[in-house]
């Protein structure tokens, strides 16, 4: 029987859910989790790492006290009036204390013991001789809500402040707080932060909102916070607004909130705007004296929504609507509205994302790009994708997007769908602007930003060992104030986003663990994991790491995958066999005392198109193999699953349990030891033997359970550069 080839290659279509997945192109995909299109070729998600080996200097923290000068006592309330609660820590030194529960004993992994009243914020720390005249650091465990480059005279060397739902921090070595400033907002509201002048043009000034209305306007004068209620008029101050940024010489703040001296009115539509000159000036915002600040309402009732910069332009999303504020020189009346688009707006504010020739923003009916002429849709190859974003518990507030030059690639975290526990964004959508291709990651990721690293990383540096580090050390990321994506999540880590990266940070912090003999019930503070079904037919649990979890043995470099989730703080884990030795048993013992950290394990779900090479002639079609070009790796595998005539009845489950011969569908990335040659290639040409006959044959390239669970294989990377498909016509469909 003759045979023939077909190579599909470049890969460069992505994910396309538009057209049923035998019509999409031949290198697209019906499903394309946790991998992405990158320049030709699917990889492995782009991974992540904390920002400093320690997790402790990698998570917002705050300097609250020190210990006494000869016994390392301590008896002290911590910061009256904050959020005081399970889940949050404190450490003294390599000492770790988590409050595992409420008014009581802590976990501790020293010598020293400590309590913590969740009433009253009152924590007292005994037995600490080791550690006197120490820095006690607090962690409140509160979600990341802002990550804000701060303009400064220094040229490429912005700092990033970070923010929670209450305090601001700086990152020297580790995070500290910055100023002594207070927020009180709610976990979806983020904050919005624009560098202007001050009183000199040579001032930087940094004004931050997160549109709360308790909250006032702060601006940074580099030395403090200062809260920025200026004058309207006689009587009437600005609150606060959703967004503020610079524009043509003055600062400008859209959605306000007002005072006229009794109560609070909001303004949705409403752009208000200082004089031309210092922002900070006591009249600088007075719209009853000429030549001072004034404001304008634009002609709609929507809410103005987010706004971002093109070219010299400024773009205004309303709630369903598009529109320019039109600067238009006349110092009486310097800007007016002027109507872009009248049915396509967007909903999120921080999900605005600036390109030079265009501005994205996240809609109720789409994903759009204004070019600065017309608003259209650019997710026409996922139409149905922004209907599934989460409406509830604030999701559409909680979206959030960022540009990564380095991968040529636009992330958006978003809450996806109705779910039981968790409110946090659970999903990553994927960009990839020059081809226009899709993915979806499954992350929780609450804040994204730039970070700019202070030290190269080096050997010297790390923890890390030449074996368990997987990434590669000739990135740029690793280079001293290199522009990288940082991110944070809803416990307060921060970590940068690599492409060189193979695996994710540990960023979920362990506050309790018990276990009985036959389930393991990990407390983490809104974890935000989830176990279900995929979005196309298989069971797709979440997975976790174990690491650093202190009092337990049997469980360091583990992965586990999410059996049950119990309520949002709590999730179960069901023991299984070691996946490196099925016949042996997990064998826990021991009794938990903190500092346990999860990371998230994410295995690629692909799903191929549904091929027929000779569908033009009406016939059905045979696969012999498939041949898979790859990036040669160390341990990597994958299994390589089909599915025929658009059934959903995997052909290698089947197998197993008719006792056909069809293999494992294993297709390894690391060389063959018979064939010497590839231990010294980049990449390698690796088949997998489907024997797969119908009206169309469909791939499915995924990790089962005991290769996610393999640390050697879970951790491996992956770039697949090509397939080749060995197949034949057979009858016709019709027979």
């Amino acid at each position: 029987m003759p045979f023939d080839r077909f190579m599909i290659a470049p890969l460069n279509s992505g994910l396309d859910n538009d057209k049923r997945p035998w019509m999409i192109a031949d290198d697209a995909f019906e499903q394309l989790s946790n991998a992405y299109v990158f320049r030709g070729r699917v990889k492995k998600r782009v991974g992540s790492k904390l920002l400093n080996e320690d997790p402790n200097l990698s998570r917002l923290r705050i300097n609250v006290a020190t210990t006494a000068a000869v016994t390392g006592n301590l008896v002290a309330t911590i910061m009256p009036g904050i959020y005081w609660a399970i889940g949050q820590q404190f450490s003294v030194e390599g000492t770790v204390f988590t409050v595992y529960q409420a008014n009581g004993a802590t976990y501790t992994t020293g010598a020293a013991t400590a309590t913590y009243n969740t009433a009253s914020g009152s924590l007292v720390i005994t037995g600490n001789n080791e550690n006197p005249s120490t820095v006690i650091y607090f962690y409140p465990n509160s979600p990341v809500m802002g990550l804000i480059s701060y303009e400064t005279n220094a040229v490429n060397d912005e700092p990033t402040y970070a923010f929670d739902t209450q305090f601001a921090y700086q990152y020297i070595n580790g995070w500290e707080r910055l100023g002594t400033a207070i927020w009180a907002g709610t976990d979806s509201q983020f904050f919005w932060g624009a560098t202007y002048r001050g009183p000199l043009n040579s001032d930087k000034y940094l004004f931050i909102t997160n549109f709360n209305a308790p909250d006032p306007i702060k601006y940074w004068d580099s030395a403090a916070w200062n809260d920025f209620i200026p004058l309207l008029d006689a009587v009437t101050t600005l609150v606060t607004g959703r967004i503020i940024l610079p524009f043509k010489n003055r600062l400008i703040v859209l959605n306000t909130i007002e005072n006229d001296g009794v109560a609070d009115f909001s303004y949705p539509n409403r752009c208000r705007f200082s004089w031309n000159g210092s922002p900070v000036d006591v009249a600088a915002w007075r719209a009853d004296i000429p030549g001072k600040g004034d404001w304008l309402d634009a002609p709609i009732v929507e809410a103005i929504i987010t706004a971002e910069f093109l070219r010299d332009r400024l773009i205004v999303y309303f709630e369903r609507s598009t529109w320019e504020l039109v600067y238009t020189g006349n110092e009486i009346a310097p800007f007016r509205w002027q109507q872009i688009n009248t049915e396509l707006g967007a909903e999120s504010t921080f999900s605005i994302v600036p390109f030079d020739r265009h501005v994205l923003g996240v809609g109720d009916v789409g994903i759009h790009q204004c070019n600065g002429i017309n608003v259209q849709r650019i997710d026409n190859k996922i139409p149905d994708k922004v209907f599934q974003f989460s409406n509830i518990d604030d999701g559409r507030e909680r979206i959030y997007g960022i540009r990564d030059y380095y991968t040529e690639l636009v992330y958006w975290s978003y809450p996806e769908g109705e779910r039981e526990f968790g409110i946090y964004p659970n999903k990553i959508l994927v960009y990839n602007y020059n081809n226009n291709a899709w993915a979806i990651n499954d992350d929780t990721i609450t804040a994204f930003g730039y970070f700019q690293p202070a030290n190269s990383a080096t050997w010297e540096n790390s923890f890390e060992t030449w074996e368990s580090s997987s990434g590669t050390w000739d990135g740029g990321q690793l280079d001293t104030k290199f522009r990288s994506i940082i991110a944070g999540n809803q416990q307060g880590y921060t970590f940068i986003l690599n492409r060189d990266q193979a695996t994710n940070a540990k960023a979920l912090q362990i506050t309790n663990l018990t276990y009985s003999i036959n389930v393991i019930t990990v407390t983490s503070i809104n974890h935000n994991l989830s176990n279900g079904l995929s979005s196309i037919n298989s069971v797709n649990n979440d997975y976790v790491s174990f690491s650093n979890v202190l009092g337990i043995t049997g469980l360091e470099g583990r992965i586990f995958d999410v059996a049950a989730i119990i309520d949002a703080n709590r999730f179960a884990i069901v023991y299984r066999k070691d996946p490196l030795d099925p016949g042996s048993p997990v064998n826990i013992s021991g009794t938990y005392i903190g500092g346990g950290i999860l990371a998230r394990v994410t295995p690629i779900d692909i799903y191929t198109k549904q091929y027929n090479f000779y569908v033009d002639k009406g016939r059905n079609a045979y696969v012999a193999k498939v041949d898979f070009l790859v990036d040669k790796t160390v341990s990597g595998e994958l299994t390589v699953d089909s599915f025929v005539s658009a059934s959903n009845e995997s052909l290698v489950n089947f197998g197993i349990t008719s006792g056909a011969l069809l293999g494992t569908g294993a297709l390894e990335t690391s060389p063959y030891p018979l064939v010497p040659l590839e231990a010294t290639q980049a990449r390698i040409w690796h088949p997998v033997y489907m024997q797969s006959e119908g009206e169309c044959i469909q791939l499915r390239l995924y990790l089962t359970p005991n290769q996610a669970m393999n640390t050697s294989i879970s951790s491996s990377d992956f770039e697949l550069h090509a397939m080749t498909f060995i197949a034949t016509a057979t009858s016709s469909r019709l027979q």
